[in-house]
């Protein structure tokens, strides 16, 4: 069962002004981001927004996307639902377009071990020969207890560790020594999760400034951490600035300012009103935006 390592952008997912999937977008998106040397694409995820689409939608991001990579980088799938059997539809589907692996949140409402064992354990099942990640966001459960009992799982193969508790991170790293992936997805914690032995990360500003990362992890192998933790506070003043406008909409608007109209988030996510916009435009210059989106 294949490991993944590297720099993964946590895949925008363009909408038409009609809120369809925006297929020509997404295929120059694709191609665009391939081209700054990504690792690997995370697709239909929190960024993606594929908890908001339709199965059917969601199945047509990933043929589009695992189509136009054609092979060059591996594309992982997040099937994640309420509903176990609609995730073990899109899993299928997933392993029968192409992708390396599958993964899954911890589905809302799912307030037990057990249960969340059962969830994936179910979703493993029905793709035995394909690698499979927890998507962890932290919050009460007790991350490394729950990856330890997934390890009885022959394809969960790691996670994707959405949290700045370092301490919990590198615990999951130790589970295991080989073949096991611990992909960090808190940004503004790269360097520090690449310090604790993170395989690679995955994020959404990696939409447009994934060479500050390919950076931040090559300080972080060559020992030059003070130009690593340069960068990252770097990387942070931008993220800082599209939190501070809501990041859903303002990260649509960032894509646009790069050149690909991805169209209005989905609710419950909200757009970035046109009335900000031009002050958007102005705080991002002002933190160096247009030179990180060209590493």
């Amino acid at each position: 069962m294949r490991s993944f390592k590297g720099v993964w952008p946590a895949l925008v997912t363009p909408f038409t002004a009609e809120d369809m999937v925006n297929v020509p977008v997404l295929r120059e998106l694709v191609e665009y981001l391939i081209n700054k040397c990504v690792d690997g694409f995370y697709v239909c995820g929190t960024t993606g927004e594929g908890i908001y689409m339709s199965v059917g939608e969601r199945k047509l991001v990933a043929e589009t996307v695992i189509a136009q990579v054609y092979g060059r980088v591996p594309t992982i799938v997040h099937v994640g639902c309420v509903s176990v059997r609609d995730a073990v539809a899109l899993a299928q589907h997933a392993q029968q377009v192409g992708a390396a692996g599958v993964s899954s949140i911890l589905p809302p409402f799912y307030n037990h071990a057990q249960s969340l064992y059962n969830y994936f354990a179910t979703i493993a099942a029905a793709v035995p020969d394909l690698p499979v990640l927890t998507y962890i966001f932290g919050g009460p459960m007790d991350a490394v207890a729950l990856m330890r009992e997934w390890l009885n799982i022959p394809n969960v193969i790691g996670t994707k560790y959405t949290g700045p508790n370092m301490y919990e991170f590198r615990h999951i790293v130790e589970l295991r020594s080989d073949n096991w992936t611990v992909f960090s997805g808190m940004d503004e914690q790269c360097l520090f999760a690449a310090m604790f032995g993170a395989s690679g990360n995955i994020g959404s500003t990696l939409n447009f400034m994934p060479g500050v990362y390919r950076e931040i992890h090559a300080c972080c192998q060559n020992g030059a951490l003070a130009r690593g933790r340069e960068l990252q506070i770097q990387a942070n003043k931008v993220t800082s600035v599209l939190l501070s406008f809501g990041f859903p909409g303002a990260l649509k608007e960032v894509m646009g300012i790069l050149g690909f109209d991805c169209g209005k988030p989905r609710l419950p996510n909200l757009p970035l009103p046109e009335e900000k916009q031009d002050s958007l435009h102005a705080q991002l210059e002002t933190v160096s935006f247009s030179k990180l989106a060209e590493m």
